[in-house]
């Protein structure tokens, strides 16, 4: 089956990046692309001056306009979609960096709170940012059982290992990698590492511009880069063959040869 990974860089406004995201899904469409998988922060570029009160303001909740819209050109397109938005919260002056995966029905059939807030290297998400609280069980799609990440996620190995027990053949990471030392070859690293060691697809598209180093990538189960779109802005189309994923797991079953009975006896 075939994805389609966009690369693009978001304004700050949100109207803009909308017709921008709803041309890309007709595109993928057209090239018979199955599902169109869309960067982290997709929704508008959050610049450090912004308040944290102002951005709940523009915030959405999942029934908003926004995935409203989304939903409505992926029903059109008879396409699924991956994609992330700034969710409502509670907290106040908090959002939730959601992701969410829209059927060709335009049916919204999961959503994914980031749990793992980038707090480091000089950036602070909590001080605009609220974590979720659980990682969302993988769902099926077109191009197979699919768990959720979001950016930061990738750099703890534990949730993309519970999501390949739990049963994902991909993994699907929205990101918006900041660009700095060292950044464009973790990003590498990271994608590809967590690809082998579950023995998965990896799909992980990125923002570009800005902050941030673009690279989107797609990453076999070997280990593979199939796709990497290096500075472009644009799309990307990749197939995705399950069959990869079932032989990779078999002549190198990681899940399987875990000690999982050993590894408790280890005491801090």
């Amino acid at each position: 089956m075939k994805a389609a990974i966009v690369q693009f860089k978001a304004s700050t406004k949100k109207e803009d990046n909308l017709k921008k995201i709803i041309s890309f899904i007709s595109k993928a469409a057209v090239k018979n692309a199955t599902l169109c998988a869309f960067p982290e922060f997709m929704m508008f570029y959050t610049n450090s001056s912004q308040t944290p009160k102002q951005l709940a303001s523009l915030s959405e909740t999942i029934a908003g306009d926004f995935v409203t819209t989304i939903a409505k050109s992926a029903k059109e397109n008879h396409i699924q979609v991956v994609g992330s938005f700034y969710e409502k919260s509670r907290k106040k002056d908090r959002v939730y960096d959601t992701s969410f995966v829209i059927d060709k029905s335009g049916k919204v059939i999961s959503t994914y709170r980031k749990i793992h807030l980038y707090d480091a290297l000089g950036f602070r998400e909590s001080d605009k940012m609220a974590s979720g609280s659980k990682i969302a069980k993988p769902v099926k799609t077109s191009i197979g059982k699919i768990g959720m990440m979001i950016c930061y996620d990738l750099r703890f190995p534990e949730m993309s290992r519970s999501l390949a027990v739990a049963g994902s053949e991909v993994l699907v990471v929205p990101s918006a990698w900041v660009k700095g030392n060292m950044k464009e070859e973790h990003w590498i690293t990271i994608n590809k590492t967590r690809a082998i060691e579950n023995g998965c697809y990896v799909i992980a598209p990125d923002q570009v511009g800005n902050i941030y180093c673009g690279r989107s990538l797609v990453v076999d189960p070997y280990g593979k880069i199939l796709l990497d779109m290096k500075k472009k802005q644009g799309i990307g189309f990749v197939n995705i063959d399950l069959n990869k994923v079932k032989q990779t797991r078999k002549v190198l079953p990681l899940l399987k040869n875990r000690r999982t009975d050993v590894y408790p006896t280890l005491k801090a």
